[in-house]
């Protein structure tokens, strides 16, 4: 009978340990907007523990969460997103903003810089391709692309030349591809390639504030998000800004 309750009771604790070794094996999961990518990827490594970070537009990330898809923590590249998931119930009190960015226009390496661009002067230069940025009604970039093209009198004349991607990281590829003449990203996107140049950086008053907000979905994903927040100086290595 000894024998027995010892036998079980070591059955239970190695069921105990093995499920708790499965939990800790799980690794975090970060949805994390594209323009991201890069520093965030080492921010991770340096964690203690093992992260999965899904890569994509932050209109597309937010929408995947509202349908149910497993996140510990989001990492958006604007406020409306994160607002829209805060009002939908999937995520309780706002989001912290920790980075910031700069609007750039990109064209291929090596291409003549634009000082104040105008609707006459892009399409020139275009010369029949297109401009891409991000889709402009949820890609981030995009959306602060349109801003800038309407304060400078130029988003109707531009619109149908414009090749619209599903993030910003993929408008960053068609201009370092030579596959496109100009493109709309961020700072940091045109610091992480030596095929692009950045021909003009776009007035911080002509567009809304770029901010990255960041919430926590899980225990877990608000432990990284206290690690991520003292880890800003490896964004601004990368060509983030703090934010003001």
């Amino acid at each position: 009978m000894k024998t027995s309750r010892w036998i079980k009771g070591l059955a239970l604790m190695l069921g105990i340990a093995l499920l708790a070794g499965a939990t800790r094996a799980e690794p975090l999961r970060i949805f994390a907007a594209a323009s991201l990518q890069g520093p965030l990827d080492a921010v991770a490594a340096g964690w203690s523990d093992r992260a999965r970070i899904s890569y994509g537009g932050s209109g597309t990330l937010a929408r995947q969460i509202s349908l149910g898809a497993p996140a510990d923590i989001v990492i958006l590249a604007n406020t409306a997103w994160m607002d829209w998931l805060v009002d939908q119930g999937h995520i309780t009190g706002p989001g912290t903003d920790f980075l910031s960015n700069d609007l750039v226009l990109i064209g291929p390496a090596g291409a003549r810089a634009l000082l104040a661009p105008s609707a006459d002067a892009l399409i020139s230069r275009l010369d029949g391709g297109r401009m891409a940025i991000g889709q402009h009604m949820s890609v981030p970039a995009g959306i602060y692309a349109k801003a800038w093209l309407e304060n400078i009198g130029a988003w109707n004349s531009l619109r149908p030349h414009l090749a619209e991607t599903d993030n910003v990281r993929a408008a960053l590829v068609l201009v370092a591809r030579g596959e496109m003449p100009l493109g709309v990203v961020y700072s940091s996107d045109a610091a992480s390639s030596d095929a692009v140049s950045v021909l003009w950086t776009v007035p911080r008053d002509q567009h809304p504030p770029i901010r990255y907000p960041a919430a926590a979905l899980t225990p877990a994903g608000a432990a990284f998000l206290a690690h991520l927040t003292s880890q800003t100086a490896a964004f601004e290595a990368a060509g983030f800004r703090p934010m003001p």
